[in-house]
């Protein structure tokens, strides 16, 4: 893969200085590597990164104007347009920054009651979710208390992706678990702690339970749904209107950024000693650098992420589409609202479509995956504005096809 140029014939941003809202997670490598690396300067920005210490605050701080944007979940956009999260603010995204990057630990005590239930073992994560819900039938059938399961917040794919593995092993989330929210940087010390029994959350939070003995990662968030889209570059609508060249400078930068974590295991590697080293992240560089090896250095695909390839930069409407619809699902948003509306506000392809052809990227041609979310059962091409895009499996863990 070739590295995106930078530089060009571009409309100089309305203003240099920009704040950026992050999380410590391995997938907030792209704003880290576009400002260590350069590619926020190449674009004529001034970026400063402000580590949040959760997804509230950070919302807070871009609702509020303290930040000019963010590495946000995916449904947050959506979620604040909509009303639902803190002050009503409408927000758009008009770049994903990665796909994938989230994994499912339980502790080793459970993991041990799975084992039991499933001696055959447990390598295939549909046959997981099926151990988990005998192990929580004898609990109830014994009287004991629910399993304690957490995730980071309650618009994000963590819970959502989590409830989608648990349904299909036959649980009923909100009458046979106890779930909860926590910060990602919690939920280590919490699983610890004996606080909970399992959570869904992002890299390095996984690997690094792993490391200490404290935690046994089961599948990750590709074998519940192969494409699934994870964090998103989120501003306010009232801001990107205003500065409309800044936003484009950003989304160059990011994309630029992007492709380079994609590229070659070596700028892997390097993203994480920058991850570390920086401050940016308060754990083992082999941790991190374990957690961010590209899906081919690797037998293990768990917690792996994608930044670029496989059009993982396109913010499909049709992927928001599918957490509505889990939301719906659950009872957590209103069928009355008008949620195509907010989705043709908060996701915006024809905005990312402008930033990359200035790139001279191919786009998809479509705002909606064809043949529908999770149609694709291995390798696939799809066309694309400047020549086929090569596409990865999409498939969801039940074989399931999402249309609507």
């Amino acid at each position: 893969m070739n590295a995106i140029p930078a530089d060009g014939p571009f409309t100089a941003p309305e203003r240099r200085q920009v704040t950026l809202g992050m999380l410590p997670l391995n997938d907030v490598a792209p704003l880290v590597v576009a400002l260590e690396e350069g590619f926020f300067a190449e674009q004529g920005l001034e970026v400063t990164l402000v580590v949040e210490s959760s997804w509230a605050s950070l919302r807070d701080g871009l609702q509020l104007g303290l930040l000019d944007a963010a590495q946000m979940l995916a449904l947050m956009p959506l979620a604040s347009t909509l009303g639902l999260d803190g002050r009503p603010t409408p927000v758009l995204s008009a770049l994903t920054l990665n796909l994938g990057g989230n994994a499912i630990t339980v502790s080793p005590e459970l993991h041990a009651r799975l084992l039991d239930v499933a001696p055959h073992g447990l390598d295939v994560p549909l046959e997981q979710a099926r151990a988990l819900a005998r192990v929580v039938a004898a609990r109830q059938r014994a009287g004991e208390a629910p399993l304690r399961f957490a995730n980071v917040y309650p618009f994000s794919s963590h819970r959502y992706l989590l409830r989608y593995w648990l349904a299909a092993g036959g649980i009923d989330p909100d009458r046979d678990l106890d779930l909860r929210v926590v910060p990602p940087p919690q939920m280590v010390s919490q699983l610890e702690a004996g606080r909970l029994d399992g959570y869904c959350v992002g890299e390095p939070w996984n690997r690094l339970a792993v490391s200490r003995g404290s935690g046994v990662v089961l599948c990750d968030s590709f074998a519940i749904w192969g494409a699934s889209p994870e964090k998103v570059l989120g501003v306010r609508e009232a801001w990107a209107d205003r500065y409309p060249a800044t936003h484009r400078a950003l989304l160059r930068a990011l994309l630029a950024a992007c492709a380079w974590l994609d590229d070659t295991p070596a700028h892997r590697e390097r993203a994480a000693r920058r991850l570390c080293m920086g401050g940016y992240l308060d754990v083992s560089p082999l941790v991190v650098e374990e957690g961010l090896r590209l899906p081919t250095q690797t037998a293990s695909s768990s917690g792996m992420t994608l930044f670029h390839r496989h059009a993982a930069n396109f913010p499909w409407r049709s992927q928001t589409r599918w957490y509505a619809a889990q939301m719906q699902r659950w009872g957590h948003l209103d069928a009355s609202l008008d949620l195509e509306a907010a989705l043709a506000r908060c996701v915006r392809p024809d905005l990312y479509r402008q930033a990359a052809d200035e790139l001279e990227l191919s786009c998809p041609l479509s705002d909606v995956k064809p043949g529908g979310e999770g149609a694709h059962a291995g390798p696939w091409t799809l066309p694309g504005s400047r020549g086929d895009i090569a596409m990865a499996a999409d498939r969801f863990i039940d074989g399931e096809v999402f249309t609507a």
